[in-house]
């Protein structure tokens, strides 16, 4: 059996930037154990598989070359990307199906488009969870509590200057450890992303990451649109809004290749 596949380098508007997914376009789901195991043989963050569910809907699961996950940003408008460019849709919005709910995919201006997602807000915690600070070996200067673990750091420098131990990170009881700090020249905030606990010990841009993000930072600046930018070695931008119970988050993608994979 021959099966689409793309590679889309997510939040960036040029090749080698961003966070790379693969993209699986299906016309029916294969079972969860293939789709895991093309997700390993991929080796990227993530690999997003979709079925037409009607019309403009369809259904969307996310897999790291480890496991499943409930909820992927990039590979998302990944996804969007793929159906626009590649396969000729047409509408004004793309609807997903998730386990995380509807997710809905428009275009927008400059080329980028928005992700309409749920928003995540993360509570404060007053302990170092097991772990946290040998796996950063830096101490944050508070720490927060939402599907991942928000480490809010003083400056840019610092959140750019870490370098874990992924194998103490992994003993962290959170999905991921996001570190955080308000950004420089016009950039509200930046991020960087550790996942060794699903697979992916850095992630470059995390769209998933924001819909916890932009609720603390919306709530420590006083205001509800962002220019975020995720400073890993690849790096990738992101213009955001809180709106309510939801984030909005624009971006670009550039399709690095196209192919055809082939499974017995």
């Amino acid at each position: 059996m021959l099966l689409p596949l793309y590679q889309v380098d997510a939040f960036t508007d040029r090749p080698f930037a961003g966070n790379p997914a693969a993209v699986c376009p299906l016309t029916e789901w294969l079972p969860a154990e293939t789709m895991q195991a093309i997700a390993a043989e991929n080796n990227l963050a993530e690999t997003a598989f979709f079925v037409p569910k009607s019309g403009q809907e369809y259904e969307i699961r996310w897999f790291t070359p480890a496991v499943e996950v409930e909820l992927c940003g990039h590979a998302t408008l990944a996804s969007a990307h793929v159906l626009y460019r590649h396969l000729n849709f047409q509408e004004a919005e793309i609807v997903f199906h998730s386990k995380s709910g509807p997710l809905r995919v428009s275009q927008a201006a400059e080329g980028r488009l928005t992700l309409d997602f749920p928003a995540r807000p993360p509570k404060p915690l007053r302990q170092h969870p097991d772990g946290l600070l040998d796996g950063l070996r830096a101490t944050p200067l508070s720490i927060h509590a939402g599907p991942d673990l928000v480490c809010v750091f003083n400056s840019e420098a610092e959140v750019r200057a870490l370098h874990p131990d992924m194998a103490h990170l992994a003993k962290v009881e959170y999905r991921a450890v996001i570190a955080t700090a308000p950004g420089t020249e016009g950039i509200d905030f930046v991020s960087r992303f550790f996942g060794p606990r699903v697979g992916v010990p850095e992630d470059p841009v995390t769209g998933s990451a924001h819909t916890t993000l932009v609720p603390y930072w919306a709530e420590r600046l006083g205001k509800t649109t962002f220019h975020a930018r995720q400073v890993s070695a690849r790096g990738g931008d992101l213009w955001c809004e809180l709106r309510g119970d939801r984030v909005l988050m624009s971006g670009h993608a550039v399709t690095y290749l196209k192919g055809e994979i082939e499974v017995g």
